[in-house]
């Protein structure tokens, strides 16, 4: 189950983890993405918290935390290569995973439909 944020993240539901990214929409506005920050595994985290940061030849950004959770891991591989949030932004451009509390808390999110009319 993908659901998507008015912040342009998206949500990917496996279980009681959440796979985090932002959307093809959100790359393409911030345009070549130069450096990527990403939170701690481990960290405890409350919805709406600031916990990642992605520069980019564009701007600045911040990624929150969608829901109450802890991280549970991170992905290296676009703090390595910020590109691949670019090439890859829904699949290996993703950038944490969290066990969140309750799986409920994703309901308030929108659909890939309803995300599609968002950004119209």
């Amino acid at each position: 189950m993908t659901k998507y944020t008015e912040e342009h993240e998206w949500l990917d539901l496996d279980g009681d983890i959440v796979t985090v990214g932002i959307t093809e929409h959100a790359a393409e506005q911030l345009g070549d993405i130069v450096f990527i920050e990403l939170p701690e595994v481990g960290d405890e985290v409350a919805a709406g918290a600031e916990v990642s940061t992605i520069e980019s030849v564009k701007a600045a950004s911040d990624i929150s935390a969608p829901v109450d959770g802890e991280i549970v891991e991170v992905n290296d591989k676009i703090v390595e290569n910020p590109a691949l949030v670019n090439e890859d932004p829904s699949g290996a451009g993703w950038f944490f995973r969290m066990k969140i509390v309750d799986a409920g808390a994703l309901d308030e999110f929108m659909d890939e439909d309803e995300y599609k009319t968002f950004i119209e």
